[in-house]
């Protein structure tokens, strides 16, 4: 398959046209539950996609120009990413506010100390996962929603250095500054 059609095919998939590789449509994923988000490993390739082939999931899509573009400059994706976005949120119990000046504010939810323990732990694959998950927004222009997802996680670092490692926090760091 073209790399022209594969990234058609994932346009097609965020818009709720067509099904991921493993015949999953985009809101099937968004109504999963938490422990479903937690143990299926290859949808988040399909919500928050990078430049470089997944080392974990090969059928998982790129970006290339083209693509960012269409999110840079068409609002119904980048809508649909603001939904994937929320719904990760949710799972790593956070949720995005809206501040000062309009200012994007990502903070803990309700629901935060009951998540924390599902991902807050060495080594947990979930920081991972947001580093893909800001890289992606960074990429595809919700820079700002990148950054407050960041300020929130510097201060959950603060909290909780031990259990993230300076490493990780690291990788969040050069996410957000590239």
């Amino acid at each position: 398959m073209s790399d022209s059609t594969k990234q058609k095919k994932f346009l097609a998939f965020y818009l709720g046209q067509q099904p991921d590789s493993q015949g999953r449509a985009i809101e099937d994923i968004w109504s999963w539950d938490y422990q479903k988000l937690e143990s299926v490993h290859n949808y988040i390739q399909w919500l928050f996609p990078l430049r470089e082939k997944s080392r974990f999931n090969s059928s998982a899509p790129t970006l290339n120009d083209e693509v960012i573009q269409a999110f840079r400059t068409t609002e119904e994706l980048r809508n649909r990413l603001l939904h994937s976005f929320t719904v990760m949120l949710a799972f790593y119990g956070l949720e995005c506010r809206e501040g000062e000046n309009a200012e994007i504010v990502i903070a803990k939810s309700a629901e935060y100390l009951s998540r924390k323990r599902e991902w807050i732990e060495r080594f947990n694959h979930n920081y991972l996962r947001l580093t893909r998950i800001i890289t992606s927004l960074t990429e595809l222009g919700l820079k700002n929603y990148a950054l407050a997802l960041f300020r929130c996680l510097d201060d959950i670092y603060n909290e909780n250095k031990e259990s993230i490692g300076l490493e990780t926090y690291t990788y969040w760091k050069k996410a957000v500054n590239s």
